[in-house]
């Protein structure tokens, strides 16, 4: 499936993914290592094109990433995984759109917003929130106060030891058979819901 995120009402980038998990309340999908991002050819690209392409990133690399979705959830949980012995890292809650089907995937946008737990770490912290502040009014025009107060929602449940999760995700391991899927033809032209 595809994980696209669509930015000002247009394809921003395109993440090629394997469906672990789908009862149409959760979506588990995983990036594997060597999954090829697409980036589209054209457009007007308002707050300008994904920092991704612009650092030159063509692919996902090392252990790859688990995404935990909830349908109307304006976050995602991902998991990841280093080193030799694929030791688990941490719980990334990755603040974005709720999961909006396509017939290829499902479409979001990452709302660059985060909050990190390292496993190895007694509580969380927040993620790039100078760079929120500096670049969302003309990412997410009108919608600031809502993402920091997902942000504040997420924050307030694990400070209450709420864990929504599963957090036997963690020990997952991927079928050794995976290998990285490719982008369909057509990625960019599947038509979306802009928000």
């Amino acid at each position: 499936m595809v994980r696209r995120e669509i930015m000002r009402g247009e394809p921003w980038i395109a993440i090629p993914q394997i469906c672990v998990h789908d009862d149409g309340d959760l979506l588990v999908t995983y990036t594997p290592g060597g999954a090829r991002f697409g980036y589209p050819e054209s457009g007007t690209f308002p707050v300008g094109e994904h920092p991704w392409k612009l650092a030159g990133s063509t692919y996902w690399w090392g252990h790859g990433r688990l995404e935990l979705h909830w349908a109307g959830v304006e976050h995602s949980l991902f998991l990841f995984w280093e080193g030799a012995e694929r030791e688990f890292q941490g719980w990334y809650f990755n603040l974005e759109d709720a999961p909006r089907r396509t017939p290829i995937g499902f479409d979001t946008l990452d709302h660059e917003l985060d909050v990190w737990w390292a496993a190895d770490a007694e509580t969380y912290e927040f993620k790039d929130v100078e760079d929120f502040e500096t670049t969302g009014p003309a990412r997410y025009p009108g919608r600031m106060e809502q993402i920091r107060a997902e942000g504040a929602r997420i924050a307030a449940l694990l400070d209450a030891r709420d864990h929504w999760w599963d957090k036997a995700w963690a020990d997952w391991t991927p079928d050794a058979s995976w290998t990285a899927p490719d982008l369909p033809a057509n990625w960019a032209t599947v038509p979306f819901e802009a928000r």
